[in-house]
């Protein structure tokens, strides 16, 4: 069977048909009839099935009574009633602004509108936000502050028409694959066509640029004001629509007049001729459009960095226009939704204002509730800084991960433990968050839940559910309704416990829709049979239209007061940190390909880890040559907030003075919190973003000489479950969260998968001490190393301990200590199940280089088909272009997210040759 729904990974909003038996998931594949992805999936979406496993889910609700001591098993009843019993004393004694909600730009819609009318209508607080606070509210605010409403005027389809594009704080070639495909699509269509990027770094999507412009972290503004600057000075703006649909211009003419791109470049890093070819591809392009993401909305001026690059369009007249206008990519699956129900602090229902008293009374009537209150909530950082400090007592944490994702890490862990009562609202018992929970609440996924999303581009798309939920796991939607009507009596509105009478989400939805009657967004025109039956569609949609709306603004009208666009007069600032000779580096953080969030869905999958299999810093290599860091090393990263302990890797990618670290690695697979241990909490004073993109750290040398390498497979005949059904991915799954606690002991340790069809659990270990033999003792029984199958090896004078686990003539596990100069081709020779007949003597020898019967593939650089690095290299090496070398092997023909690689390296190749 088939059931359609979306993809639960970025923005996109790819159509996803789920393969399914009615019990089980079993495969996944594109959507040919969505028109966001027509079909098409990036690596992570089409590994989804593998990903509808049990053996992380959480299965049933947990409960303990005090902190500290474990938590024990409850009925779904006692589950809620504890905490309706908690929140009700707490808001009785310290008042409703004493307990809070953090929930998620992955939850639909419909759990959304609930999770919001539960706090705002009957609780009566507005302390309700959502971790999209952390990635797009700096975009929400600047098309508010110019456009005058949270409404992306674009749509995909523009990428195809318009003649230049400039790309700027965003990498989609990893961050939104699929969107990217569509650039690529309409670059190759017409070559003349012209692509900017502006990041810090060399990306794949800034090496496919025809301009790339370097700037250095936190100078977007001052780039943007300068290309301004020039529009001005070559007569490239368009004058009257300036005069007859916008105001402020003159304002912001006048800031920019001394902005010139020689002033700029200064500033910024680049060159001043880039900076003026920028501005002239942009101002003569009959048809030019911007796209941006989390590098400009992740700063202390991430609203200006937005409302900058919108002045662009607005200067030249380019919006509302096929292949015109600014695009803000969305980082997570819905948080547009959620952002259409209000679901954040200072937002009410519908697009609604919550400073505005009019709106409030809107949304009370719509609720039928006395009022909504005035006071605006805490926004995430201040939510958590509030708890830290005692004022929020009670805490509701739904389908988010705060204990990875925001920053300052330990002041947050700090703030959890602290906080009298922690309710956590998940699918996944093993997130970071988890251990501080004194509540788990199992929560249904992607596969088991029905509702809406809302894509970047304004689309809505009904989700289906495919299978039910497993154990007791129930709808967020459900859960959130049963907690309320509980919770209604004990806070004396008994009468209240009606507005959650919901029988299905459905229901929801049209509440939800009739919130929105004469908005911006109205959406009265839909409903889930016209959704099922005439494909996902974009708003506005109101009552009686035939189609949504392609793009905004075509008419030069704005949803402000007077109908005008506003010019903003930008800040002058940088970044928050500024680099020093203490902290020298700036270390800017972002996404890998293949990994997604804090990985408590992609890290189930192996073959996810065979592009990027550790977490790491990269470094230019003056840098490291500066501080005597070989490629591979691990170093010591600091910041003022925190350090951690990470591999270095040499880079091209970006320049001296600057590091990159990948966001996804957190405690599950480090013996730290990751990255966010040394990112800062100061936030945009518009949208209250925090800067998470920026921070300035040192770097050295780790000295830890004490390593070790641990790696186990499953054979063919492993089991798993009740059943005992053959399944030795499973049994692999089971063993790594055993091992997480394992990470702590250690001065540093890395736990990742490897493999494709066989996973194997990897775990890798470097100490300041020698590692106490008892330590190695119990990992061996953990791993099933400890017995007859295993051969051994012992120097005690070297303090050099090896042992492998064969089986049926396949290595299934390994442990090297105090020598692995031979774990890179054992790994391949375990993952790839090789025969060991012949490599049994080398297995445990101090082998840099493989022997001749071994084969080493390497880094997998299409995962799709399991293409590696090597033999993309080997076919370049025999004179194979780009085109041939995907007849020949097939790489990048699927989901094109290592097209940029593979044509980087042809490049290389070429010219080397």
């Amino acid at each position: 069977m088939e059931t359609k729904a979306t993809c639960p990974y970025c923005g996109v909003g790819c159509g996803v048909l789920i393969e399914h038996d009615g019990a089980r998931i079993t495969g996944v594949r594109g959507d040919p009839e969505h028109p966001a992805n027509f079909g098409r999936l990036c690596t992570k979406g089409a590994t989804l099935h593998f990903t509808a496993r049990s053996e992380t889910r959480l299965l049933h609700p947990e409960l303990r009574a005090t902190k500290g001591e474990p938590r024990r098993r409850v009925a779904w009843d006692e589950a809620l009633d504890t905490a309706a019993q908690r929140f009700a004393d707490v808001i009785r004694e310290h008042g409703p602004d004493a307990v809070a909600f953090y929930i998620s730009g992955q939850l639909l819609t419909e759990d959304y509108y609930v999770f919001n009318k539960l706090m705002k209508g009957l609780i009566g607080s507005n302390n309700v936000d959502s971790n999209s606070r952390l990635c797009m509210s700096s975009a929400v605010v600047a098309y508010k502050q110019t456009l005058g409403a949270d409404a992306p005027p674009c749509s995909y389809e523009d990428f195809a028409q318009t003649d230049c594009l400039l790309i700027a704080g965003g990498n989609p070639s990893y961050a939104h694959p699929i969107a990217f495909r569509r650039i690529e699509d309409a670059k190759a269509a017409r070559p003349d066509m012209k692509l900017i990027v502006v990041d810090p770094r060399r990306t794949d999507t800034a090496a496919t640029a025809d301009l790339h412009l370097p700037i250095l972290p936190g100078t977007d503004i001052w780039l943007f004001n300068a290309m301004l600057n020039v529009l001005l000075w070559e007569g490239l703006v368009d004058n009257a629509f300036i005069r007859e649909h916008t105001e402020g211009f003159n304002a912001l003419r006048e800031h920019v007049r001394e902005i010139t791109p020689a002033v700029a470049a200064e500033v910024c890093g680049v060159k001043a001729d880039d900076i003026r070819t920028a501005a002239r591809w942009w101002g003569e392009s009959p048809r030019a459009m911007s796209l941006w993401c989390q590098g400009l909305n992740q700063s202390t001026h991430g609203t200006h960095n937005g409302a900058a690059l919108i002045a662009l369009s607005l200067a030249t007249g380019k919006i509302g226009k096929p292949g015109c206008g600014p695009f803000s990519m969305t980082g997570q699956p819905n948080a547009m939704g959620g952002r259409e129900v209000g679901g954040m602090a200072n937002l009410l229902s519908g697009h609604r204002e919550l400073a505005n008293p009019e709106h409030r009374a809107e949304v009370a009537r719509l609720w039928g509730v006395p009022d909504v209150p005035e006071k605006p909530g805490l926004t995430a950082v201040e939510l958590f800084d509030a708890m830290h400090d005692g004022r929020i007592k009670a805490v509701w944490i739904a389908c988010t991960n705060p204990a990875q994702s925001l920053p300052e890490l330990e002041r947050v862990r700090e703030a959890l433990a602290r906080c009298d009562f922690v309710v956590l609202q998940d699918a996944y018992g093993n997130t970071e968050t988890a251990p501080f929970a004194d509540l788990l609440l199992p929560a249904a996924t992607w596969g088991e839940k029905e509702g809406t999303v809302t894509n970047s581009e304004r689309r809505i798309t009904h989700v289906n559910r495919a299978i039910p939920a497993p154990g007791e796991a129930r709808a967020d939607w459900d859960i959130v309704c049963d907690f309320a009507r509980k919770l209604a009596p004990l806070i004396g509105k008994p009468e209240a416990a009606r507005l959650f009478g919901y029988s299905d989400p459905e229901a929801i939805f049209a509440e939800h829709a009739q919130t929105t009657r004469g908005r911006d967004l109205d959406i009265t025109g839909l409903s889930y049979a016209l959704l099922d039956t005439r494909g996902p569609q974009q708003w506005p949609f109101p009552e009686g239209a035939s189609e949504g709306a392609v793009r905004l603004y075509a008419d030069g009208r704005f949803p402000t007061a007077d109908g005008r666009a506003r010019f903003v007069v930008p800040t002058t600032k940088l970044t928050a940190e500024r680099a020093d000779a203490r902290y020298p580096l700036r270390l800017t953080t972002g996404r890998l390909r293949d990994q997604w969030h804090g990985m408590s869905r992609t890290g189930k999958v192996a073959r996810l880890y065979n592009h990027v299999d550790e977490a790491r810093i990269e470094l230019n290599a003056d840098d490291m040559q500066l501080r005597g860091i070989s490629d591979g090393e691990l170093v010591r990263v600091k910041s003022r907030r925190g350090e951690i302990v990470l591999r270095a890797a040499a880079s091209n990618e970006i320049r001296s003075g600057q590091a990159f670290v990948a966001m996804h690695w957190g405690a599950n697979a480090l013996n730290s919190g990751g990255v966010n241990m040394l990112t800062l909490r100061e936030f945009d004073p518009w949208s209250k973003q925090p800067e998470l993109k920026h921070a300035t750290v040192q770097v050295e040398k780790a000295k830890l000489p004490h390593q070790a390498l641990i790696m186990r497979g499953e054979p063919e005949g492993a089991t798993t479950g009740e059943g005992g059904e053959s399944d030795p991915a499973g049994v692999t799954l089971e063993r790594a969260p055993r091992l997480i606690p394992w990470l702590e002991r250690f001065a540093y340790a890395s736990l990742a998968l490897a493999g494709r069809e066989h996973p194997a659990v990897v775990l890798r270990i470097a100490h300041d001490q020698p590692i106490p033999q008892a330590w190695l003792d119990e990992l061996d029984a953990l791993l099933g190393l400890d017995d007859e199958h295993c051969l051994a090896y012992s120097d005690a004078r070297r303090g050099i301990t090896k042992r492998a686990r064969i089986e049926d003539g396949l290595l299934v596990g390994l442990r090297l200590t105090g020598e692995t100069a031979a774990a890179g081709w054992l790994r391949d020779v375990l993952v790839e199940r090789q025969p060991t007949a012949e490599l049994r003597r080398w297995i445990l020898a101090p082998l840099a280089s493989p022997p001749a019967a071994a084969k080493s593939r390497g880094r997998i650089v299409c995962n799709c088909l399991n293409v590696s690095e090597s033999d993309i290299a080997a076919a370049i090496a025999g004179g194979v272009g780009f085109d041939a070398l995907q007849e020949k092997l097939k790489c990048g023909t699927s989901c094109g997210s290592c097209v940029p690689e593979i044509k980087r390296m042809v490049a290389a190749g070429q010219s080397a040759a």
